[in-house]
Order: C-alpha cells, then sequence, then structure tokens
C-alpha cells in the first residue's frame, strides 16, 4: 500500500535530513539512501521504505510511504511521525489530515 504525504503548501521545506531525524527518534532505524533514480528512506532489515521527493539543497516537501505486506505496523509509527510533523495526506480526491 502506498500513502502519499506532503508537507502543506504555506511550511518552509524541510531537510531530508530533519525527516530522518524525526523517523528515528521515534524509534524506527530509518536511514537516507541516496541513488541517481531518487531519494529512499529505509528500515534496517524491512522492506517498506520512503521514496522522499529531494528538491534543490536536500529539502523536501512531499514523500510517498510504500508499506510492504505484513507490516502494518511500521507503516502506522512512520505516518504518525509525519503526522506529528504536521504534514498531509494526499489522494485522488485532494488532501486530508494524517
Amino acid at each position: 500500500m502506498e500513502t502519499r504525504v506532503l508537507l502543506p503548501e504555506e511550511e518552509t521545506p524541510l531537510t531530508i535530513k530533519e525527516v530522518v531525524s524525526a523517523l528515528k527518534k521515534a524509534g524506527l532505524e530509518a536511514k537516507h539512501n541516496k541513488a541517481n533514480w531518487g531519494d529512499w528512506i529505509v528500515f534496517g532489515g524491512k522492506e517498506t521504505v520512503v521514496s522522499i521527493e529531494s528538491l534543490h539543497g536536500g529539502l523536501t516537501t512531499a514523500a510517498t510511504v510504500e508499506a510492504s505486506e505484513g507490516e502494518d505496523e511500521l507503516e502506522e509509527k512512520i505516518v504518525g511521525v509525519f503526522r506529528k510533523m504536521g504534514w498531509e495526506g494526499e489522494d485522488e480526491d485532494g488532501r486530508y489530515p494524517l
């Protein structure tokens, strides 16, 4: 399952490092992997990842939580961290509170 998350439009972009730090503070084993095809946040020994959109200077305002089957608890924790940071969800009907 995928959950798209966005920083509210009026908010200042965060660094990817700030997002990873927030995930770690929540007790998650988060690590930023930068590749030619994109930026990812991975979680030790798990298949669930966060595809994080990188703007100029390593800033971000959007990400997609790509949850693996059977890792619902991890997905809930990740989405909960984005909720605490004030991010919103987005689906085909538009933005919604996480």
